[in-house]
This record gives structure tokens, sequence and C-alpha cells, in this order.
């Protein structure tokens, strides 16, 4: 007889949707009070990615860019430490401060394009430039080449971004050459991935 098909969520999905759902509410429930779910600790989180990063690679999942287009706040960070040892996660991470948020964006028009940005209060400093993906890798590669200052909603600098000194155009360099993000779990609620430096990072879809 043939065995029926698992519906059991896996704990990590459980543990990054509760992530995804704490970052939705804030501070605050419904009733203004504060939040009574409280968001799972920053050591249980990089376990959580750890174990989403292993089985993306193991089931070699495949994700589309659409799935990637919009515009996601940067919710948790860890750094390049951060391992699976003998099945047990290795190294911490921190939930980024409300006070300086930081917001990473994909939108494709004449082509495809990455902002990465972080404000200070009234200040806002934002870049952006060419990216590329490689479907079967889910791996977006990208140059910042232009940048943006803002105070008060109003730009009172724009201008090019020397990212390094490559030569010829972005869509000749190798990869090895170009920053780029290794995405392992894209849902329409977050998106999760680690950098060419090492780091992991979960960001949160922004809502209009």
């Amino acid at each position: 007889m043939m065995g029926e098909l698992s519906t059991t969520v896996p704990d990590y999905l459980e543990i990054l949707s509760k992530v995804a759902i704490a970052a939705r509410a804030g501070n605050r429930d419904a009733e203004g009070g504060l939040l009574r779910n409280h968001r799972p600790t920053a050591k249980v989180v990089v376990s959580a990615l750890l174990q989403a990063e292993r089985a993306a690679k193991q089931q070699r999942l495949v994700y589309p860019l659409e799935s990637l287009l919009g515009d996601w706040r940067l919710y948790f960070t860890a750094p390049r430490n951060a391992k699976l040892q003998n099945g047990v996660a290795q190294g911490n991470g921190f939930y980024i401060p409300q006070i300086a948020p930081a917001q990473i964006s994909f939108h494709s028009r004449e082509r495809l394009e990455i902002g990465n940005q972080i404000q200070f209060g009234s200040l806002l400093f934002k870049l952006t430039g060419p990216a590329r993906y490689l479907g079967k890798k889910n791996l977006l590669a990208f140059d910042f080449t232009q940048m943006q200052l803002c105070l008060f909603n109003r730009t009172v600098y724009q201008g090019k971004f020397n990212s390094g000194k490559r030569a010829g155009t972005f869509e000749e360099q190798p990869i090895s050459k170009l920053p780029f993000f290794a995405f392992f779990l894209i849902t329409e609620d977050y998106i999760a991935a680690r950098g060419r430096g090492g780091g992991l990072a979960i960001w949160i879809k922004q809502v209009a």
C-alpha cells in the first residue's frame, strides 16, 4: 500500500513564520498592549535559517525571479560564522532595531534592478544598481552604481556610486567578481538568503 504524503510543516518553517508574524505585528497587539506572542529568540532563528538552507540544498529547490520582486524589510541577520556543525547550529544573530529600518527591493522594468536603503530618523540613504538572477541556483548578483541621500523626503544628493574597480560593463562581469545573495527560502511573506560574505538574513515583505 502506498504511503500517504506528509502534510507536517517542518519546525524551521513554523519558527520563521512566527518571525514574519512578529514583524507584521510590531511591538503591540490588536488591543494596543504589548505583543504577547513574543518573537523567537535569536539562537532559535539562526538554527531555523540554517536548517532551511540545508533543506533547500538537499531538495534542490528552485524559485522563479517573479517571487523575489517587490520591497522587503530587513528584520534579522546573522554573521558569517553561523553554520551547522554535527546538526547543531553554531553562531548567533540579532533582530534589526526599528530605530534604523533597512529595506531591499527588486524591480524588473527594462532590466532587473536592486535597491538597498537605510533610514535614520529623517535621513535616508539609498543605493541602486543593476542585477541579474541565476534561477537554477537561486542566486542574485548585483552592483550598486547610484546613490541617493534624502532629508525630510527631499533629495539633497544624487550621483554615481563606485562599489569597486571593475573592467567592462555589469553584464560582462563574472559572478565571482560581483556581490550576490544566494536565496534558499522565498515565500509570499518573507525571503531568506546567505550573502557572498557569508552572513545570513531574513527580510519581511513590505505591503502598501
